[in-house]
């Protein structure tokens, strides 16, 4: 990938617009076979499911190199802007990382965000200090107070999370990305390689998946594959799509073509 179009976030480069969860994997191993395959250089770790004690000689911790992977925390389980900051407050006190993905859970059904949580949280959190990337809904006037409130990305959803019905608003996402100036990191509901590239050819700034890769029937391939779209997607986006029209329009030239009398 070309130098100038890294991603950046937060002050830190990464060659690699796609970001990878690293639960619900068979086994470890399993998870950074398919991690190294999809590219990737940053993934997110469960707080909540990790047991911090253990260190890293067990559990998953011990599959994963922060010299190879840029760990980011996540507070993924939290339903409380309380429980979010304690957690994130945590994984800090324990090493990983001041940076911190931002979830809080307003319904258990569709496990849609709890906006006011979010944003408590957000304020607290960088205010402390932390590199807050929020997860939210796809929701514009919303993610700009992600951004006011001190957020380095604001990653809205393309679908509820697990759901693997693709990108549902495009429009939605597009302005998103037109009205902030942070990072816009789409995140949940990406089910398959074409969602991947759908999602990054709307003009964001990576996607974040999980469910996607791993509860594929093969993870590492499908991983491969997402690695791919997310690149396609990208090029896509930086080519510039053709215009569209509701009436065909020739693809090859009528001035200048030979009559067939003529010959």
């Amino acid at each position: 990938m070309a130098e100038s179009d890294k991603l950046e976030i937060g002050g830190k480069s990464f060659g690699s617009r796609l970001i990878l969860g690293t639960g619900k994997y068979q086994t470890g191993e399993q998870m950074v076979d398919a991690v190294r395959a999809s590219g990737t250089e940053m993934v997110t770790v469960a707080v909540r499911r990790v047991d911090l004690r253990a260190g890293r000689e067990e559990g998953i911790l011990r599959h994963l190199d922060p010299e190879e992977f840029f760990l980011l925390p996540n507070t993924a389980g939290c339903y409380t802007a309380a429980d979010a900051i304690r957690y994130a407050r945590l994984g800090r006190a324990a090493g990983l990382s001041s940076w911190v993905k931002l979830e809080v859970i307003g319904d258990e059904r569709t496990l849609l965000p709890d906006v006011a949580a979010t944003l408590e949280a957000a304020r607290e959190l960088a205010a402390d200090g932390f590199h807050v990337l929020a997860y939210t809904n796809d929701d514009l006037v919303t993610a700009l107070r992600m951004e006011e409130a001190g957020c380095i990305a604001v990653m809205p959803l393309a679908s509820p999370i697990g759901s693997g019905l693709g990108l549902v608003n495009p429009y939605y996402i597009r302005e998103i990305k037109r009205r902030l100036s942070v990072p816009v990191v789409v995140d949940a509901g990406v089910g398959t390689a074409s969602d991947a590239c759908i999602t990054m050819e709307q003009g964001v700034d990576a996607v974040l998946m999980n469910t996607a890769v791993a509860a594929a029937s093969d993870p590492v391939r499908m991983a491969s594959a997402m690695k791919w779209a997310v690149r396609a997607g990208r090029s896509a986006y930086l080519a510039g799509r053709m215009e569209t029209a509701e009436i065909a329009v020739p693809s090859s030239p009528l001035r200048g073509m030979l009559d067939a009398e003529e010959g």
